[in-house]
């Protein structure tokens, strides 16, 4: 197996999904991984690499193994980083966030009340 295949199966593992999920989250062909993991090919287009690399929080160069450490924390801040990763990945937060963005603080507290009932933490 390639040295690329098996980091981006170690982040799938690591993020408790299959190769295939992560495919079709990404809509990557999943014999792409396959000719991969057979080194039939040695790298993935540069559009599917970005999109990997995006969808784990790491770099290509990382993907690559070029750079041995994931992405740095965003201002040193491991929950901030969090943050940002759930936002970037989960389309129904970003979709959240699009509309509260210009939210008062009291609208933005009207909703986390709303949302709080709704999953029963009241």
């Amino acid at each position: 197996m390639s040295d690329l295949y098996n980091r981006i199966y170690e982040l799938c593992q690591g993020k408790g999904i299959s190769i295939g999920k992560m495919c079709k989250d990404l809509s990557i062909s999943r014999g792409n991984l396959t000719e991969l993991k057979m080194e039939r090919i040695k790298t993935l287009k540069t559009e599917n690499l970005t999109k990997i690399s995006e969808y784990f929080g790491v770099s290509v160069d990382y993907l690559l193994g070029k750079e041995p450490k994931e992405k740095p924390l965003v201002n040193d801040d491991e929950e901030l980083t969090e943050y940002l990763e759930q936002l970037r990945t989960r389309p129904e937060l970003k979709m959240m966030f699009q509309l509260t963005k210009d939210a008062t603080k009291e609208d933005v507290e009207k909703a986390v009340k709303v949302i709080e009932a709704m999953l029963g933490k009241d």
